[in-house]
Parts: C-alpha cells; structure tokens; sequence
C-alpha cells in the first residue's frame, strides 16, 4: 500500500516561524488510486486552509485501497488539524498518524479523537502529538512590535487592536492556558499615575481579548509602570520601548 502523506504545516521549529504559521504552506504528497480521490482530498484541504496555501504533489495510480478510503480520509481533514504546528498527517491504507504541537493535552486528545471518528473500527490512530510552548507562540507572535494606545490614555489605537487580533487568534488556540497582560510604562511623570495607567491598559487588552472570543477567567491582568524597563528612559526610542505590554503564560 503506499502512502498518503499531508504535511499540514511546514515550520521550522524556530519561535519565530510561528508568528508566520497562518501562510506557510501546507503539502499533500503521495499516492492515490484515482482522480476522484485526489479531487477530493484536495477540495477538502483547499476549504480548509485556502487554496493559495495548498501544494498539490499527489500522483494518481492504480494501486489498491481500503473500501471508501478516500472518503475517509477526506473526512479526516477537519478544522481540529488547524490547532495543529509542524504538523504532518500520514495515511497509510488504514494506518493512521498524525504528528506536530499542540496547545494542551486536551487538544492532543482531541485532535486523535476527530481522526477516530472519521474512520471506522477497523482504521488505527497513532497520536505522536507533542505540547509545544505556548508563552514562546505568544512571544513570537508579538515579537519586537508594541499594542499601541492613544498619549496619555487606555484607548487602543487600531494598530494595537489589529496586533491583539492576531494574539487572540492564537490564544484560542491555546485552549484554557492562562495567560497574565502585564502593563508597562517608561519613567515619565509620577510612578503611581505611572502604575495606575499601566494597570488600566492592561485591563484594556483584557476586555479587548475577551470581546474576541478568549474566556475573561483565563486572563489576569498586572500593572507594573515604570518598575521594569527594557531600555534606556534617556531616549525617546527607550521610553516608547518600555510602554508595552507583556504576555506570560502562568
């Protein structure tokens, strides 16, 4: 029987290739036994993931198969798989196994659940599924940019606001982690007027993230002014550096 091979996600295991996971390809590769078939694979994944992000590398060839396979794994491909990074799906006539990270141990069940049920009792499901780090996902997905808010004030700005879309995207991927929004501000004017702003645009990301879907009992939020620069306050580039605002997965 040959193979089936669906790379779901080609990442390198670098942090930084997270931030960029949502237009990385995704690979199908392998062999089919005919046109149907392949149609079909490639229909499911191109509603999936988009067709600009799907390679088509699937030869079609008269070799035998399972009854209904093709139905089967097209089944297969469900929006769970999305939760999935550095992902690969391989099919194997009725060998099953799906490889990459996820979020948590409730996704890494569920995702080789989804397959299950997709198949039938005569399929098998291997789960080489691993955790990977959710506060590296956050980390690299903010990189080097800062949620913008209006001078003075806790108000996004709509640069803020598109950088907290992308954070809460990944969040929801993330299932119930918890995660702290820490305010920071330079050291400009009085440390508790300081503290106080830094804590109320914490608070602003909060509802923000939860107006997009991310539960208001898995985010804390900390306040912490001018306490914990990053830069040198002497500067201009120093003092906007230091107002930011941190995630951190507890």
């Amino acid at each position: 029987m040959r193979r089936l091979t669906i790379f779901l996600v080609l990442l390198a295991m670098a942090a930084a290739a997270h931030a960029q996971s949502d237009a990385q390809p995704v690979v199908a590769e392998g062999v089919v036994p005919d046109q149907a078939t392949k149609s079909l694979i490639l229909g499911e994944l191109r509603e999936l993931y988009g067709s600009e992000r799907v390679v088509d590398r699937i030869q079609v060839e008269s070799i035998p198969t399972p009854p209904n396979w093709g139905k089967y794994v097209a089944g297969m491909l469900t929006p769970g798989l999305k939760r999935v990074h550095n992902g690969k799906l391989e099919v194997d006539g009725q060998s099953v196994r799906i490889s990459g990270e996820v979020a948590n141990e409730a996704q890494r069940q569920q995702v080789a659940s989804e397959l299950s049920l997709a198949s039938n009792s005569t399929y098998t499901v291997t789960n080489g599924l691993g955790m990977g780090d959710g506060q590296e996902v956050l980390d690299a997905t903010l990189g080097d940019r800062i949620i913008e808010f209006e001078s003075g004030s806790a108000r996004l700005t709509d640069v803020g606001r598109a950088i907290l879309d992308e954070m809460a995207g990944k969040m929801r991927g993330m299932g119930d982690a918890r995660v702290q929004v820490i305010g920071h501000t330079d050291n400009v004017g009085q440390r508790q007027a300081n503290i106080a702003l830094s804590q109320a645009r914490a608070e602003a990301v909060r509802a923000y993230l939860v107006g997009k879907g991310i539960a208001r009992e898995n985010l804390s939020v900390l306040g912490k002014g001018p306490d914990e620069p990053v830069a040198d306050n002497a500067t201009a580039d120093g003092r906007a550096r230091n107002r930011r605002i941190q995630f951190r997965v507890l």
